[in-house]
C-alpha cells in the first residue's frame, strides 16, 4: 500500500503499485448529473475486476466451485475524477492472502497519469455453497483460487 503524504493523508497509488491489468470502456450513461462517474460504477469496476482475474486465471465457472467468494466488504478511495469517453484501466493487486479471505486492491487510472485516481479495496471470504445463504466462512481457500490469487500479493 503506498505511503502517507506529510499531512498524514494516504497518496495515490502509483501504477506499479498493481500487478495485473484490465481495461473498461466507459459509456454516456455511466456519468451522473456532475458529469463524472457515477459513485456506484466505481464498485461494479472493482466488481468486474476481480472476477474476471478469477475466472480467466482459472479457467473454470467460479459460481459453481464448492466453496464461492462473497463479498464481506468493499470501500473506495477518490483522488480525481474521471468519466466518459475515455477508458479506464484497473490494476489489481492482492493486499493480503489469509486462510479463508482475500483482500484485494483496484487502482482505477483514466488517461496518462500514472497516479490513481480512485483506488477500491474489496473483501472476498469463501463459503461453502452448497447450503445457501447464511453460509461460515471455510478454510482453506480452495486450491483453484488460491493458484490464481497469490501472484498477485504485493
Amino acid at each position: 500500500m503506498s505511503a502517507a503524504t506529510p499531512d498524514g493523508r494516504p497518496e495515490r497509488p502509483h501504477r506499479d503499485d498493481y500487478v495485473v491489468w484490465r481495461r473498461a470502456t466507459t459509456r454516456w450513461a455511466d456519468d451522473d448529473v456532475y458529469g463524472h462517474l457515477n459513485n456506484a460504477r466505481y464498485y461494479e469496476l472493482f466488481d468486474t475486476a476481480v472476477n474476471a482475474h478469477l475466472i480467466e486465471t482459472t479457467g473454470v465457472d467460479i459460481r459453481a466451485l464448492p466453496e464461492i467468494g462473497v463479498v464481506a466488504e468493499t470501500s473506495c478511495r477518490y483522488f480525481r475524477e474521471i468519466g466518459f469517453p475515455a477508458p479506464i484501466d484497473m490494476g489489481l493487486a492482492v493486499e493480503r492472502l489469509g486462510n479463508s479471505s482475500v483482500i484485494y486492491r483496484i487502482g482505477l487510472f483514466q488517461g496518462d497519469d500514472d497516479r490513481a485516481a480512485a483506488e477500491g479495496r474489496f473483501v472476498h471470504v469463501y463459503v461453502d455453497n452448497s447450503h445457501g445463504p447464511g453460509n461460515r466462512p471455510v478454510r482453506p481457500i480452495p486450491d483453484v483460487i488460491r493458484t490464481a490469487v497469490a501472484p498477485l500479493v504485493r
